[in-house]
């Protein structure tokens, strides 16, 4: 007997998976709202605002990244930011809406020598109320340690793609390399943010793949970025055929069933779909964007288009959920105005 719809699940199987991607469009659909609409509020999206804390010179080869160094693709090279102007950032961003501030750096690994700012632009977004997210590349576990002891609520790092597919995209760091550097995350306390890319030439079969390595996780990963390749021009993938809009809803919907507890954020590549394609995301389980006009180095759209879909669609942002210890602070409180701001804007 099959179990029933909603119920968190890590036994997965792929004949399973390759069901759910069979079923009619509209039939995958509402199981994948009436799955959502068990755990969250179907009208919220939590906001998000991702800042890129060092720019391009990366060692790697992933395929789809304007940043490699390997790559002629017009990026201006930037140094690791100051502490005080990924803050100013980050406030810009809260009294923008976004409850969530990530920040990430062009690393295959971050330096013994630039912790103590990263832990320093931690603990200084932390104080203004905000929700901390990093993606600074391959974390040992004293990197882990000390990023959760500074506050970092989550740690990013994509599977990007299945463990088939992954050689084709990326050489230089095996998959092995990217499942440990998310074992030292979860041991020291923080939660995961882990997804994939689609659109990049891999089958359906590498969508299951990908969803079934998260899907069967000992936890699920609490935010599940669902990014649509970015087609850079200087980069191995710039030519790559255009993913069918339906086939990245069916990934969408698929996450949302698989992990029903999970943020799935519709993420990278929302810059070139248009609102109808946007709103079906979300009413497949879609709840968590990034929101501004840039994402590390690619185009998202302008901030003004986000607020006006909310308001047509009736959607407000998601609060920040406080910890009692937080709630006493000053700095969650105008966090929370906040967003309330963000929603009356949009009316």
């Amino acid at each position: 007997m099959p179990s029933p719809m909603g119920v968190v699940r890590h036994n997965w199987t792929r004949s399973e998976v390759e069901a759910l991607f069979a079923l009619p469009f509209n039939d995958l659909l509402f199981q994948a709202q009436t799955v959502h609409r068990q755990h969250f509020n179907p009208n919220e999206v939590q906001v998000s605002t991702l800042c890129s804390i060092k720019t391009g010179a990366c060692p790697e080869d992933c395929a789809y990244c304007p940043q490699s160094a390997r790559y002629d693709t017009g990026l201006e090279k930037e140094r690791l930011m100051a502490i005080e102007a990924v803050v100013n950032e980050a406030r810009e961003a809260r009294e923008a809406g976004a409850t969530r501030f990530c920040m990430g750096a062009a690393w295959r690994s971050p330096r013994a020598k630039d912790m103590d700012t990263v832990l320093g632009m931690v603990k200084e977004v932390k104080a203004l109320g905000m929700e901390t997210c990093m993606t600074l590349g391959m974390l040992d576990e004293q990197q882990a340690q000390q990023l959760a002891e500074a506050g970092l609520d989550y740690y990013n790092h994509n599977l990007d793609t299945s463990p088939e597919f992954y050689g084709e995209i990326i050489t230089t760091r095996t998959y092995e390399d990217r499942l440990k550097t998310l074992e030292n995350v979860r041991a020291a306390g923080m939660n995961v943010c882990c997804g994939g890319i689609v659109g990049m030439g891999e089958q359906e079969d590498d969508r299951i793949g990908l969803l079934l390595q998260l899907a069967t996780m000992d936890i699920h990963p609490e935010s599940v970025p669902i990014n649509q390749l970015v087609r850079v021009e200087g980069t191995p993938l710039a030519e790559q055929e255009e993913l069918d809009p339906f086939d990245f809803i069916r990934t969408i919907a698929v996450a949302r069933i698989m992990m029903p507890k999970s943020h799935v954020r519709l993420s990278a590549g929302r810059e070139t779909m248009n609102d109808q394609t946007q709103s079906l995301a979300f009413f497949a389980g879609a709840n968590s964007i990034f929101y501004g006009e840039k994402l590390l180095t690619t185009a998202n759209p302008e901030e003004s288009r986000d607020m006006q879909l909310f308001a047509r669609l009736g959607i407000e942002p998601e609060k920040y959920q406080v910890t009692e210890e937080e709630a006493l602070s000053e700095p969650t409180v105008a966090d929370q105005l906040a967003a309330q701001q963000f929603y009356e804007a949009a009316n």
